[in-house]
């Protein structure tokens, strides 16, 4: 368990991505959650990233559902990729938190989580995290998560399509 902050619900686990995530990414899907990435997927798009999910073990990275409460109840999902950023192999996360549970330190607790599992099962040593200049919630998650600020960029999402993108720095060699 990860904890950000005395709100018990900031208590996050962190489980492998299964078949019956599906559900998942359907929520997540609501233009209300994408309005920084592009808006929503097709239900083409959101099969193949769930494959993908699926697919993703090990070293390349993971996707996870986001855990929280006395039972366990699945509150958003987080993850970690590989990419080549500026010419290094890097770690990416995205996250995103159900509507009904933002605002109690999940996201953030997901963040530190995601962050000892690049570290522990990932062999990249920098977990870059991409949110829009103008999405204060992502970027505060990322502030509370102890990600270091590089400076805005322009960034590629969805593919074909360029944002202005902080980009915040996590180095997994300094992970205890």
């Amino acid at each position: 368990m990860a904890n950000a902050n005395t709100d018990p619900s900031s208590e996050v686990e962190l489980r492998p991505w299964s078949r019956g995530d599906y559900w998942v990414l359907t929520r997540i899907n609501a233009p209300e959650m994408t309005d920084h990435l592009g808006g929503p997927e097709s239900e083409q798009q959101l099969a193949s990233r769930h494959l993908r999910y699926l697919g993703m073990d090990g070293g390349g990275g993971r996707m996870y559902t986001v855990r929280s409460g006395p039972d366990g109840e699945v509150v958003g999902s987080i993850g970690f990729w590989g990419r080549t950023w500026r010419g290094v192999d890097i770690y990416e996360t995205g996250w995103g938190v159900l509507p009904e549970f933002q605002r109690r330190g999940i996201a953030p607790a997901a963040a530190l989580a995601v962050i000892r599992e690049a570290r522990h099962v990932g062999d990249r040593t920098e977990l870059h995290a991409f949110p829009s200049v103008d999405h204060p919630a992502s970027n505060a998650v990322c502030r509370k998560a102890g990600f270091t600020l590089l400076g805005a960029c322009a960034f590629e999402y969805p593919k074909g399509t360029f944002i202005t993108s902080n980009d915040w720095m996590v180095d997994l060699a300094a992970v205890r």
